[in-house]
């Protein structure tokens, strides 16, 4: 199914007419539901198997008892399930029901509330009986609510509630015997498994797209495929690496636990005005110029860089990847060289100033004489049709991940529509939003369709901020928005980095890798590379944007931050509850520098507690919250460091000490005695 976009969709229409929606107050009231997107005008997001909560406050005038229902329906449009709410009880009358669906698709769910005639006897008759009031009037009317019940039950609740009944309507009891089974599990049960429901009163449908778990889940690594096997010669000129030479590195790549590979933009690069070193006006002979500054004689966006070999060597090199289980993330920069095709064929797309020049990108004072922005309003269904096109050039190349860049400079209307048409026919086809921009923004190019978007991680360090920004994320911005934890980029060196030394550097990589289930690194963030353009700045000197940047990977391992790298990575596959996101909880922590979480799915727990601080020893309690754990209150429990394999006996509270230049994190699996 389409993604919605402002142009009236088929999802759209879909979601209009689902099941005659209803949003008015039944006979009893439903309000606040939740994941809603735009009031209900768009899909919440999930995954396959991901397990998220429906709430919503469910209530009625007087003391009867109200309940209600989560009913599902999936992509074939059959009411698939109905789940029984929880009631969480507070002012809100707020109830909750547990949902995971299983199946990629456009959902719609509903909440069927209702009277609950069984919940209101109970109550009553426990409160009234035992205080001698209308002590036989209960009774009788007890008689006619477990009739009632067992006259649609199955076989199995029908003779367990009449044997409940002949008990309840023993007079030879006491009321203390009698009203007993209104407190046995199996009558409870059996009521449960036969409810009546009176005043059913429905409120939705709402959409949920489910999509794979690759849109919520994995581990990206970048790096620039010019550079790997690039030569210099002795004349100072070089030799580009090639997608068969960049091949070699993939093996590498997959060793580290990485699941998807960032490539910045594979196209000809412009001559005109091409950068130089450190974004240096005027580039040299041999200088390659930024990848984002693209197009060139040879070609636009649907080309391959000559230097990097054709387009069938890159299909060779994404199979390969595929082999080794490695998705390929292509980026898309809406953007082009002065010698791209489209200034000459198409000059509406673009700006054209008061002097007649086209207006290149700045970010003042930053100036990129070598690119300039799209125009999109000019010839809006020209430039849709164009880019449709190169999507689905290099999806047919093998492609099913796009990192766009800088998608908040550009109308989110077209984003709602390119992604809606992709994913109408593709719907396995991600984009992720490299959007570093103000929180609105980013919401809604997470409303509008992008599957996941870059984040604040990159500026976030103190106790407080984690756990604010992790709750936000984890929290009501979970139903559009799902983020990529990157601990750096090309253009982004983070000071946490430039002054933490390399303890700084794998205290990121924990962080990332356990408090998102989408993490991801550019390549030298192994190798500890941290040198700034100059002082308090957050690009590096050098930047591999600007020229060719090989390493010498098989003469640097002793110095690589590679082996943890795959053990985070590799404990990240081993336990299922790091690969989501809305199950996570905060614990408490006696030290600010220390940062304990934890995350369940299903019978695995895994606690994390992770030392901010770089450069000094830090240590002190943590107080576990034990039923987030799935344990009770005074449980004694095992705990495995995912680590060492080591194993130690822990309670509520417990003593930590981090030395960061032997171990920053311990990554913890909670097992259960018995």
């Amino acid at each position: 199914m389409p993604r919605l976009f402002s142009r009236k969709s088929s999802q759209q229409q879909s979601v209009a007419s689902a099941d005659q929606p209803n949003f008015d107050f039944g006979r009893i009231p439903v309000m606040d539901i939740w994941p809603i997107v735009a009031g209900g005008a768009r899909p919440a997001k999930a995954v396959v198997g991901e397990h998220f909560p429906i709430r919503a406050s469910v209530f009625r005038e007087g003391y009867d008892s109200v309940a209600a229902d989560v009913v599902l329906v999936d992509p074939a449009g059959n009411e698939n399930q109905r789940i029984r709410m929880n009631y969480l009880g507070g002012d809100l009358e707020l109830h909750e029901a547990d949902v995971a669906l299983h199946q990629e698709g456009l959902w719609y769910f509903r909440v069927d509330a209702y009277s609950d005639p069984i919940s209101t006897w109970i109550r009553r008759a426990s409160a009234k009986i035992p205080a001698g009031v209308d002590v036989e009037l209960e009774y009788q009317e007890g008689q006619i609510i477990f009739n009632r019940v067992i006259e649609h039950a199955d076989t199995q609740s029908a003779s367990i509630l009449h044997s409940a009944l002949a008990t309840l309507q023993n007079a030879t009891l006491s009321h203390e015997d009698r009203l007993a089974v209104l407190a046995d599990p199996a009558v409870l049960a059996a009521f449960q498994a036969n409810v009546i429901r009176e005043m059913v009163s429905p409120y939705g449908p709402f959409a949920v797209y489910v999509e794979r778990e690759r849109a919520l889940y994995g581990s990206w690594y970048e790096f620039f495929p010019r550079s790997e096997g690039a030569v210099q010669h002795p004349d100072g000129s070089w030799t580009s690496g090639t997608f068969k030479t960049a091949a070699k590195r993939l093996d590498a790549v997959a060793a580290m636990g990485f699941d998807v590979l960032y490539l910045p933009p594979i196209h000809p690069v412009g001559i005109t005005h091409r950068k130089g070193r450190n974004n240096a006006l005027e580039a040299g002979p041999s200088d390659p110029g930024s990848p984002w500054g693209i197009g060139a004689k040879e070609g636009g966006h649907d080309a391959v860089h000559p230097d990097l070999g054709t387009l069938d060597d890159f299909k060779d090199f994404v199979k390969r990847a595929n082999a080794l289980g490695i998705e390929i993330a292509l980026d898309l920069a809406l953007q082009a060289s002065p010698d791209h095709p489209w200034v000459q064929q198409h000059p509406q797309w673009f700006t054209h100033r008061a002097d007649g020049t086209i207006a290149y990108a700045e970010n003042p004072p930053k100036k990129y004489q070598d690119i300039y922005p799209l125009n999109f309003d000019n010839d809006p269904e020209g430039i849709f049709k164009e880019v449709e096109r190169v999507v689905r050039h290099w999806m047919n190349a093998g492609v099913r991940i796009f990192r766009v860049d800088n998608p908040h400079t550009k109308p989110v209307i077209f984003w709602e529509r390119l992604i809606a048409a992709i994913n109408a026919t593709d719907p396995d086809v991600i984009f992720l939003a490299e959007a570093f921009t103000n929180p609105t923004m980013m919401r809604c190019l997470g409303e509008a369709g992008f599957q996941q978007s870059y984040t604040y991680f990159t500026w976030t360090n103190t106790k407080a901020e984690f756990v604010n920004y992790l709750t936000e994320l984890s929290g009501v911005a979970s139903a559009y928005y799902r983020p990529n934890f990157f601990a750096n980029t090309p253009d982004i060196l983070p000071f946490n980095l430039q002054t933490g030394g390399k303890a700084s550097f794998a205290i990121r990589a924990a962080l990332a890798a356990t408090l998102s289930p989408t993490w991801g690194i550019y390549t030298g963030y192994e190798l500890f590379e941290n040198s700034p353009f100059e002082p308090n700045s957050e690009e590096y000197f050098n930047s591999e944007k600007y020229e060719y940047w090989p390493r010498d990977w098989d003469n640097l391992h002793d110095q690589s931050l590679a082996p943890f790298i795959t053990q985070l990575n590799m404990i990240r596959k081993q336990q299922p509850a790091l690969h989501y996101l809305r199950n996570i909880t905060f614990h408490t922590t006696e030290s600010d520098s220390i940062l304990a979480f934890s995350k369940k799915h299903g019978d695995n727990v895994v606690l994390v507690l992770i030392t901010l601080d770089p450069e000094n020893i830090v240590e002190g309690n943590v107080q576990l919250n034990l039923p987030a754990l799935g344990l009770e209150w005074g449980d004694t429990f095992t705990v495995r460091n995912e680590f060492s394999g080591e194993q130690w006996q822990w309670q509520e509270n417990n003593f930590v000490r981090f030395d960061p230049t032997q171990a920053c994190a311990l990554i913890l699996t909670v097992h259960r005695h018995g």
